[in-house]
């Protein structure tokens, strides 16, 4: 018989909740941060075709951080970054984008002021934002900042709004999927598609806003594939921090 793997012994032994910064008073961070790492669930407010919600890479973000926090000690929660670098969507009513130069600096700042913790990850679930999140972090750690930032994997012939995606939002807020408003989309891959989209947005490739295919998405499929990210994300931590987390060391920072 084979051993319960560790994303199944977090849902049948979960530990207590993490501190979050959306419930907890300052005091009881002020206790435990220098010894703690702040997760930062980022994602995005875009539209994710005709039958999923606007926050899906946010919601994603959002479990990821939780289940890390359920599987090692000292990680506060902060709330997620709802926005992003969504530029490529703009051709679909909903979607709110602040580009890729303010999300940058957001970052930045952001983990600027979170010098009290030991260190701060970056969990992005939105592809967006790889490219802003990549300068801040290089940016962060020429200052001296302790910073981890990670992004998902998956099949780049289904890449928003699939079949991936869709089981995700299935596992996590089915109520919020219109499953009879799924339909394929264009299910070329990402590479292919890069120069049209950086010349005239999503739409010009995909008229549903769909990369994928989500006709055969479901909750199981989406609960493997989380359990999946969250074991990389796991993996990333815990080879960046070791298996506990260190004390917060006063550095010299450089100059804002």
């Amino acid at each position: 018989m084979s051993s319960p793997t560790p994303a199944a012994e977090d849902r049948a032994h979960p530990a207590p909740p993490a501190l979050r910064l959306d419930s907890a008073p300052w005091p009881d961070i002020a206790a435990v941060a220098a010894h703690s790492l702040l997760a930062v669930p980022l994602g995005a407010t875009e539209q994710h075709g005709p039958h999923l919600p606007f926050t899906v890479d946010t919601d994603i973000a959002v479990a990821l951080c939780e289940r890390l926090a359920v599987s090692r000690p000292a990680v506060v929660l902060a709330p997620p970054v709802p926005y992003g670098s969504s530029g490529e969507h703009a051709g679909f009513p909903g979607t709110l984008s602040i580009g890729q130069a303010a999300m940058e600096v957001l970052l930045v700042e952001l983990v600027r002021s979170a010098d009290d913790f030991a260190g701060v990850v970056l969990v992005c679930a939105h592809g967006g934002n790889a490219e802003p999140v990549r300068r801040a972090t290089e940016q962060l750690r020429t200052e001296g900042r302790n910073v981890l930032s990670w992004l998902p994997t998956g099949d780049p012939a289904d890449s928003h709004a699939g079949h991936q995606e869709t089981s995700a939002v299935l596992a996590l807020r089915p109520e919020a999927v219109r499953g009879d408003r799924a339909e394929p989309g264009c299910t070329r891959p990402l590479r292919d598609l890069m120069p049209t989209l950086r010349s005239s947005g999503l739409r010009a490739v995909t008229p549903n806003g769909v990369l994928g295919d989500p006709t055969r998405a479901s909750a199981s499929d989406g609960h493997r594939l989380l359990d999946v990210w969250a074991q990389s994300l796991r993996s990333a931590v815990h080879a960046w921090a070791g298996p506990g987390t260190p004390a917060r060391t006063p550095q010299p920072r450089a100059v804002r």
